[in-house]
Order: structure tokens, then C-alpha cells, then sequence
């Protein structure tokens, strides 16, 4: 749908609405009304420029096709919405000229009330729930904010724009989709019937420089040691799961130790919505597609997992395993693939190992659990455990090695281990530190087998 459809298709839609600002109101009143208006907390807040936004809206569109245009960039935009709001049949007071204007050129060009969140580097995720309630991440902490959609058709035009930038719809028959940014930021929606709260929008923001070692190291993510040996092991091609819960950072984590791998190896990358970031020349990144409309040619990560195994890949990374193609990037790790990389849901590394156990069960295969475990265990080297704990911060609480089965367990030993000590700081963050347990992990030799030195003090506290 190109720029004038959706700005034609936003103005049929806010037709029949009444006015709620004529554009002869005098500044002071409006200036009390949006006083007003910002002192109800929860309330919904009503824009005393509206109506003469609507008005403005209708002149930008009638103004483009008297002069044919079908393709507009961002200055001629700026540029026209800038004149277009000086106009003083507006009667617009001057102090409010270019905010107006900038949210109309938001409305138009960008996410609308979203633009200026997504603008905010300190704010890692977006949440709408409806049109009128909004909340942010901020340091790991959830905050409501002011901003608020008009109503639900405006928040579906701004989600509708975000889909069908990467080719993917969503209606009634198909009420949700996952999605992504131009910045590769993971969007996900559901709408009703299935939301009963209106349209929901879900932006996991990633910004647009990765996050390096050095910050996670300065945040207190994870110690110089710790990060030390996990370069090791990526560069000594060891299997690794990073695994945590929903927001504790897996992919960012993900991101780091895939920078460790050199620069002559061919990656492939399989995902949902393309987030890794790599900086690598020889990447091959693959995208899993959705069902059309009647519900045919959707290309799994499973079928995705397969192909990859015909691109002659050094290393296969999978942004996150959830289904039946666990079993494929099981057997992709045992063939000679060395040195993969995933993510996947689980709270410890014991649930890590049962919660593939049973992901591999999904897949149909018919197979023994104890022909499982010993699959995943001879597959998987090592496990990293993220968590964001109640404070708020992010760390790697374990990194834990998988020594093979005794009897018909797997078997697991931790290399480093986070404890807190039950107490807070003067800043309200948890007290704790990181450890070494003092085991020599068995699968130094596989590093050390591949050319990569191994500091044995990074084990001793």
C-alpha cells in the first residue's frame, strides 16, 4: 500500500468523527483544555487540536494529488506539513506549530504516538495494550506512560504499516503476526477477536549499535573471566544453548558470542523475525514465512534447519528453538557442525535439558527418551544461563557444562555460578557476586583440540 492509500484510507476511517476543536478556539482555551487534560491521571486525555489535525491531514492529502504526487520522501513531507500548519487560517498559537506538525509527520511517514518511544535509546521494549494504556521498559523496570492512540482504528493503521513493510497481513481470519523493524526491533500483534482489550503491540527494541562485551561486563552481566572463557568456546566450536526466560536477554547475550566467530567461517542464521546481529562478512540470514491467506506456503524453522544442512555452514545459529525442529539442530550439532549456537525458554539448565527432552517428543519421531537424552547430551557442550532477576538487571547465572549421562540422566556440572546474598545496595540492586567453582571443564581438550589456549586460573576464585 503505497504513502497516499494509507493517508486516503486513515481519512476515510477518522470521517463521521465528530470535531472536538473548531480552529477558531482562542490559545488560552486551548492551552486550558490540554492542562486539563494532562492533570487526569489514567484519563483519557483529549487533544484540543484534533479537529484542526483532521483539517490539516485533509489539506496535505488534497495538496498531493492536485500536483499528482504519488511518492513523497521526508522533507517534502516536513516541508509541506510545516507550511501547511504556518497557514494562520489554522489559527495555530506558534509555540505549538512544530509539535503538531511533527506529529502529523509521524502519523503519516512514521508509527505515529509510538515515534517518539522508539526514538528513546534508554526504553528496551513497547508495550500497547489497547489504544489508551502504553508501557515502556526502562532498565528493567515496566512504566505507563502518557502517550495514547485515538482510538482503535488509528492503532491498527500504525500496525498494519508495520506488517506489510516485510510483506505480512493481519485480519480477522489471521489475528496474529510476528514482525520486525527496518532496525530489525521484534514486533509482535494480536488483535481482536482474540485480544479482548483492543489491539495489542508488542516491540522488543534493539538499538542500533549491538551491545558489546565491554558493556555487559560494565553492567555486571558477566565477569571478564566468565567472558573470557566463553570466547574460548565459541572460537573452539563448543555447542551452546543460551537459555533464560522471556526479557532476560538471551538474544543479546546471543549477539556477543556470536562475534567471537572468526571471520573465514560461513554462518547461517535461521530465525523467526531477523534479529541476530552479525558483523561478519559470510552470512547467510534465513527467514521463516508465515501461511498466505489460504493457509499454504509457510516455511518453518524446522524446514529452514534442513536446508541450512545443504549450505555447506561452518556454524548454524538458531535465534530460538521451540518446536520439533529441536531434533534437527540436535542432529545438525552431531554431524559435524560443531559450534552452533540457539536459544530457548527454560529457568535453570536442568529445565534446559527436559524442555528440549520434550521438544524433540513433538516432532513426531518415535523415539526412546533415553535415545533423546543421549542425542542432546553428545550434541550439547555447554548451557549459559541469563536471568533478569527483581531488581531489574540482567545476568549470566550459570554457565554449566554437559559431561554426558550416568544411567539414564544427563549429567551436568556447573563452571560458574551467580549468588546473591539475600540484600540490597544503596541503589536497590541485589548484592551478590560470581564464582568459579573450581571444576576444570571437561571440555577444554575439544577447545584446546581446535587451536584455542585456555587460561586454567579462570576457574579458581
Amino acid at each position: 500500500m503505497g504513502l497516499l492509500e494509507r493517508m486516503e484510507q486513515q481519512r476515510k476511517a477518522e470521517e463521521g468523527v465528530e470535531e472536538t476543536t473548531n480552529s477558531g478556539e482562542s490559545e488560552s482555551a486551548l492551552a486550558s483544555a490540554r492542562s486539563a487534560g494532562n492533570t487526569q491521571a489514567g484519563a483519557d486525555v483529549v487533544d484540543p487540536y484534533e479537529g484542526v489535525k483532521k483539517k490539516i491531514h485533509l489539506r496535505v492529502i488534497e495538496t498531493l494529488n492536485k500536483q499528482n504526487i504519488s511518492i513523497v520522501d521526508k522533507a517534502e513531507m516536513q516541508a509541506l506539513l510545516d507550511n501547511t500548519v504556518n497557514d494562520e487560517e489554522f489559527n495555530i498559537p506558534r509555540p505549538e506549530r512544530r509539535r503538531i506538525a511533527l506529529e502529523l509527520y509521524n502519523d503519516i511517514m512514521g508509527y505515529g504516538p509510538l515515534e517518539e518511544l522508539l526514538m528513546n535509546d534508554s526504553y528496551s521494549e513497547v508495550m500497547v495494550n489497547g489504544p489508551k494504556q502504553i508501557y515502556v521498559e526502562s532498565k528493567g523496570k515496566l512504566i505507563l506512560t502518557d502517550v495514547k492512540f485515538r482510538d482503535d482504528d488509528h492503532l491498527m493503521n500504525i500496525i498494519d504499516r508495520i506488517v506489510s513493510q516485510i510483506g505480512r497481513h493481519i485480519d480477522e481470519a489471521s489475528p496474529m503476526v510476528d514482525a520486525r523493524l527496518p532496525d530489525g526491533s521484534r514486533v509482535n500483534a494480536i488483535i481482536p477477536p482474540i485480544s479482548l482489550v483492543g489491539p495489542v503491540l508488542t516491540i522488543r527494541k534493539f538499538g542500533k549499535t549491538p551491545v558489546t562485551a565491554a558493556q555487559l561486563v560494565q553492567w555486571g552481566s558477566v565477569t571478564p573471566r566468565m567472558l573470557s572463557f566463553l570466547e574460548a568456546c565459541v572460537k573452539g566450536k563448543l555447542n551452546i544453548v543460551v537459555s533464560g526466560g522471556t526479557g532476560s536477554g538471551k538474544t543479546t547475550l546471543l549477539n556477543v558470542l556470536s562475534s567471537y566467530i572468526p571471520e573465514d567461517e560461513r554462518i547461517v542464521t535461521i530465525e523467526d523475525a531477523a534479529e541476530v546481529q552479525l558483523k561478519q562478512d559470510h552470512v547467510v540470514t534465513l527467514e521463516t514465512r508465515p501461511a498466505n491467506l489460504e493457509g499454504k506456503g509457510a516455511i518453518t524453522i524446522r524446514s529452514l534447519v534442513k536446508n541450512a544442512l545443504r549450505m555447506r555452514p561452518d556454524r548454524i545459529i538458531v535465534g530460538e528453538v521451540r518446536s520439533d525442529e529441536t531434533l534437527d539442530m540436535l542432529q545438525a550439532m552431531n554431524t559435524g557442525h560443531d559450534g552452533s549456537l540457539t536459544t530457548t525458554h527454560a529457568n535453570s539448565p536442568r529445565d534446559t535439558m527436559s524442555r528440549i527432552e520434550t521438544m524433540v517428543m513433538m516432532s513426531g519421531m518415535e523415539l526412546p527418551v533415553k535415545a533423546i537424552r543421549d542425542q542432546a547430551s553428545s550434541a550439547i557442550d555447554l548451557i549459559v544461563q541469563q536471568s533478569r532477576l527483581r531488581d531489574g538487571s540482567r545476568k549470566i547465572t550459570q554457565i554449566t557444562e554437559v559431561t554426558g549421562m550416568e544411567g539414564d540422566i544427563v549429567s551436568l556440572q556447573d563452571i560458574f555460578v551467580y549468588e546473591t546474598e539475600g540484600a540490597v545496595d544503596t541503589n536497590g540492586k541485589f548484592k551478590g557476586s560470581f564464582k568459579a567453582t573450581g571444576i576444570l571443564p571437561k571440555c577444554v581438550d575439544k577447545i584446546r583440540g581446535n587451536g584455542v589456549l585456555i587460561n586454567n586460573e579462570w576457574f579458581t576464585n
